[in-house]
């Protein structure tokens, strides 16, 4: 019964994840959702702008605090292993979805881009980027990623197989190509608002600071000398162009994280 209603739980976790994933797409387009990133009533200005902050900063706190290997224990004392990491989705999709309920707008016009050519360019590096982000999970695994893989191998009564330290496609260009396509997806827009542009560059800031501190050392800790000469090859986020752009295939033990192609132990998977 444990076994089924764990499957069940990650399910249900990933679909919400689904969800959220796609609704986050329309959130930051303006198009297809019933509250955007620019719509709703903002209110005073200043608390508009405090509102925002404390929800981004949540979503960091959660997503940061989370993945954190002594949280991860205690939550395996209270719940069962192979739900670690689905819990972890769930948590963030639900601050997500709040961050898309009480976002404040802040009107003002940072720039409008009126030339067709130059908006269908923007869009379509928007969609290049969750593009990025999507196909960019399967370059590692996606299953292990969202907490399929554990439950699954948990139904069957088997071990989760542990995904490996490896570099193939995006991978062996930047470090952290998820991360490369939420920023690009967060910047390309014809028409950047205030709000907008305070949730790009908040985001972006969150993103730098934890994949190259807290991300990274995670993984020096765990993987060691191969990740540590993978990082020396390879950049964090732009693509070197020319000889020496490509990187040889690493391939060791590992597990799967959300910023790159591995993630250490007690990181939230």
């Amino acid at each position: 019964m444990r076994r089924i209603l764990s499957f069940s739980y990650g399910l249900a976790c990933y679909g919400l994840f689904v969800l959220t994933f796609v609704y986050a797409v329309g959130f930051l387009a303006g198009v297809g959702v019933p509250k955007s990133i620019d719509s709703g009533s903002s209110g005073a200005p200043g608390v508009a702008l405090a509102v925002d902050m404390l929800l981004l900063a949540l979503f960091a706190a959660q997503h940061s605090g989370m993945a954190r290997r002594s949280f991860k224990r205690a939550l395996t004392r209270v719940l069962p292993a192979e739900v670690e990491r689905s819990t972890y989705v769930l948590a963030s999709s639900l601050v997500l979805v709040l961050l898309f309920g009480l976002w404040r707008p802040l009107p003002g016009v940072v720039w409008r881009i009126e030339a067709e050519a130059g908006r269908a360019a923007l869009w379509g590096l928007f969609a290049l980027g969750w593009a990025t982000v999507f196909f960019g999970t399967f370059m590692i695994s996606h299953a292990h990623l969202f907490g399929l893989a554990q439950v699954w191998s948990r139904l069957r009564g088997r071990p989760a197989p542990e995904p490996r330290f490896q570099t193939r496609g995006l991978y062996r260009f930047v470090r952290h190509p998820l991360m490369l396509g939420f920023m690009i997806a967060f910047w390309a827009t014809p028409e950047m608002s205030v709000g907008h542009l305070v949730f790009a560059a908040t985001s972006t800031g969150y993103i730098l600071l934890a994949t190259l501190t807290l991300e990274e050392r995670d993984l020096l800790a765990y993987i060691g000398e191969p990740y540590r000469r993978y990082r020396a090859r390879v950049p964090a986020f732009v693509p070197r162009i020319g000889p020496g752009a490509r990187t040889e295939e690493f391939v060791g033990p590992a597990a799967a994280g959300l910023g790159s192609s591995v993630r250490a132990p007690g990181r939230g998977e």
